[in-house]
């Protein structure tokens, strides 16, 4: 993708500003800009600069783009012209900026590039949710995927108390170097309780108001038993690490009906169909999360130095912290390879083009400071595209987001006309019931899946048929 020359940067951040912009629009504005710079670059331009935009929107419209998106990305170009105004047609074209599109160039492209350029209404560009930011904003979504802001749980709020009061909720879960997750559903839960009770003061919450808002969950809006659970286990943190109450026991609480819930198993034709039907590279994370039994984060967060090619081993950093090994399959390391491959290549053009680096956990950067640039601490599956930090002119490399993947599944899904409802964490259950019904250990299988506790395996002997069971003999018989 076009990096924006810094002068070209400069114009256009100035126009922003002079025709009041609002400040939470500049990143899309600017990321607008990107590509339609990258469109021009890539195919020969019209001569009117009509034609340019027309022909840019109508791409962005054969991309599903809202016409909210269109309408402006069409502003964030008519602004890109408008500071490009004094600079029309200059004697020679700065080296930096020799990567613009030839809009004000002496000699216009002839006709022929023209009518090619007409025809690029199907050509390929990069998908539009190209750019992410990562810290969680008020005004946009920190990886996108979803039409809402998915971290207004820390925006702030009519009542500073409770804003205080969800800022150290989140100082209390970083202490624990609880996920991200968890901070997000936490503080999401803290949010719906404030609003229940119409921004209640702090001091004088009691254990009635909890007992309240989780019969209300019940018998009202009728969640299931792990959403009530969820409510209750973060208030119970709220409670006792924010407002240092005592929460009680809510023994009387009516709880919400708990399912037994069956799980899906695909079968080994099943799984082939929908991996055929996957494009690169979700196909390699449907191998991953099939072959050895992963959930979708810890497919998704994989590094480099994660792969033990001689050996056969990948090393997992699992839920909570928790490291263990598995078995890679021995059918997908040619494929593995060649991902490893690409990650190199990219690697070394990241490199040429001066990025920061990968993302890094917690203080791991300070403590290694060329860390985020070396090959070992690389995504194994990347984003395209580098994310631009807002703030600072550092561009990182972060992985491919869990939305993507589930978007290409429910693709592949429609295509190979499975008549079972799946999601990624399917693919888990399968991986554990083929073990069990290949007469493996339940607490070799157990160890692979990361459970701590085996009863967390008893689902699969429950309620999945397995052909472990054998015919009863005497020992002396063996």
């Amino acid at each position: 993708m076009l990096v924006i020359p810094e002068k070209v940067l400069a114009r256009f951040n100035e126009v922003l500003q002079q025709r009041a912009v609002q400040e939470s629009f500049h990143f899309y504005y600017r990321r607008w800009l990107r590509y339609f710079l990258d469109f021009c670059e890539k195919y020969p331009p019209p001569e009117t600069k009509s034609e340019q935009v027309r022909l840019f929107i109508e791409k962005l419209k054969s991309k599903r783009q809202t016409p909210q998106q269109c309408s402006q990305a069409a502003h964030a170009v008519s602004l890109f012209y408008e500071s490009q105004k004094p600079a029309v047609c200059p004697p020679s074209v700065p080296s930096e900026e020799k990567s613009l599109p030839a809009t004000c160039l002496p000699n216009p492209p002839p006709k022929a590039q023209v009518a090619k350029s007409a025809a690029t209404v199907g050509i390929r560009l990069p998908d539009i949710p190209a750019i992410t930011v990562v810290e969680p904003s008020p005004s946009m979504n920190p990886h996108g995927g979803k039409r809402y802001n998915e971290w207004r749980c820390l925006e702030k709020s009519k009542s500073q108390a409770w804003d205080q009061a969800i800022e150290i909720l989140a100082a209390e879960i970083k202490v624990r170097h609880y996920s991200r997750k968890t901070l997000k559903t936490y503080a999401d839960w803290g949010r719906k309780f404030q609003h229940y009770l119409a921004d209640k003061p702090l001091e004088e919450l009691t254990s009635l108001d909890v007992k309240e808002y989780l019969t209300h969950l019940a018998v009202k809006q009728r969640v299931a038993s792990s959403t009530q659970n969820q409510a209750f286990n973060a208030l119970l943190f709220l409670f006792r690490h924010v407002i240092k109450k005592d929460f009680g026991d809510q023994r009387d609480v009516p709880r919400a009906k708990k399912s037994k819930y069956i799980p899906v198993v695909l079968s080994r034709p099943e799984v082939d169909a929908i991996i055929r039907q996957t494009a690169y590279p979700f196909d390699i994370v449907i191998s991953l999360l099939y072959g050895c039994g992963l959930r979708l984060f810890e497919c998704l967060t994989l590094r480099v130095q994660n792969f033990n090619f001689e050996d056969g081993i990948l090393t997992v950093h699992g839920k909570g912290d928790k490291d263990r090994t598995v078995p890679l399959p021995q059918l997908l390391i040619p494929k593995l390879k060649y991902q490893l491959a690409v990650v190199s290549e990219l690697h070394e053009k990241d490199l040429a083009a001066g990025y920061a680096g990968v993302f890094l956990v917690d203080s791991l950067e300070k403590k290694y400071p060329s860390a985020a640039k070396d090959f070992i601490w690389q995504w194994f599956l990347p984003q395209k595209e580098l994310t631009l930090i807002p703030g600072t002119k550092e561009c990182r490399r972060y992985h491919l987001h869990e939305s993507q993947v589930q978007h290409a599944l429910k693709r592949a899904a429609r295509m190979a006309k499975l008549t079972k409802r799946f999601k990624s964490h399917t693919f888990r259950h399968s991986f554990a019931t083929h073990l069990l019904q290949a007469n493996y250990d339940i607490r070799t299988i157990q160890t692979m899946l990361g459970h701590t506790d085996v009863r967390t395996m008893m689902i699969y002997t429950h309620y999945i048929p397995s052909k472990t069971a054998k015919e009863a003999k005497s020992p002396l018989d063996f």
